[in-house]
């Protein structure tokens, strides 16, 4: 979500056509069909790191960030401290190092910050891509199966794991009439970030219709 955050407030040109190279691949265990030769848009690049966490889509962000990495990741860290995230250090683009550091109420900041451009509300909850890659059309999704429920208003969202993380998702969405932010960190279990956000939810509508006093 920072790295997105930096690559639009740098005002980069997103019709920029990038040319994914080896050194963009993370890691030879994350997935991904962005092999070295495959082109698309930096906001190609955007939008997969937002909707699909395409960690090599983030990295190549990283890398034609002006300067290189090292800047992206210094923009980074001072974009931080101007947002008044004082407890958050990042290490690189990607969120895989484990060196990257953060708390919920930095991450609240960040969210609300990310939430001023329209363009990274409209990528972090559209539900799906179809890109070229290769001789294939690849179909990516949302990793976040809140987007495309009918129950749910989300104006920003983005997942996150390593295994020193666990499962993580932040996000904005309107509950009761208000917008609301979750921070939800080291979820246990593939898919209890999202029960945990529905039970949040649930927690908050019976909160405000006076029907008792509802447990987590």
């Amino acid at each position: 979500l920072m790295t997105a955050l930096i690559t639009v407030e740098a005002d980069l040109d997103l019709d920029e056509l990038l040319e994914v190279e080896r050194n963009d691949r993370t890691s030879d265990r994350v997935r991904s069909r962005l092999n070295p030769g495959v082109k698309l848009t930096r906001g190609q690049a955007l939008h997969l790191a937002l909707m699909s966490s395409e960690n090599h889509a983030a990295q190549l962000l990283g890398r034609t960030y002006p300067g290189g990495l090292a800047a992206a990741v210094a923009a980074m860290n001072a974009k931080a401290q101007l947002l008044g995230m004082h407890d958050t250090s990042f290490a690189d683009p990607t969120g895989l190092s484990p060196e990257n550091r953060s708390s919920p109420a930095d991450l609240v900041r960040l969210v609300n910050a990310a939430y001023q451009h329209p363009v990274l509300r409209e990528y972090s909850t559209s539900n799906e891509l179809t890109l070229p890659v290769g001789k294939a059309v690849v179909r990516y999704g949302n990793t976040n199966g809140l987007t495309a429920s009918p129950d749910w208003e989300i104006g920003l969202q983005k997942t996150g794991y390593i295994s020193a993380a666990g499962r993580c998702l932040v996000m904005q969405a309107v509950i009761e009439g208000k917008r609301v932010v979750m921070v939800l960190l080291d979820s246990v279990g593939r898919y209890s970030r999202i029960g945990d956000a529905q039970r949040i939810r649930h927690w908050l509508e019976s909160s405000r219709s006076g029907t008792g006093s509802p447990t987590l």
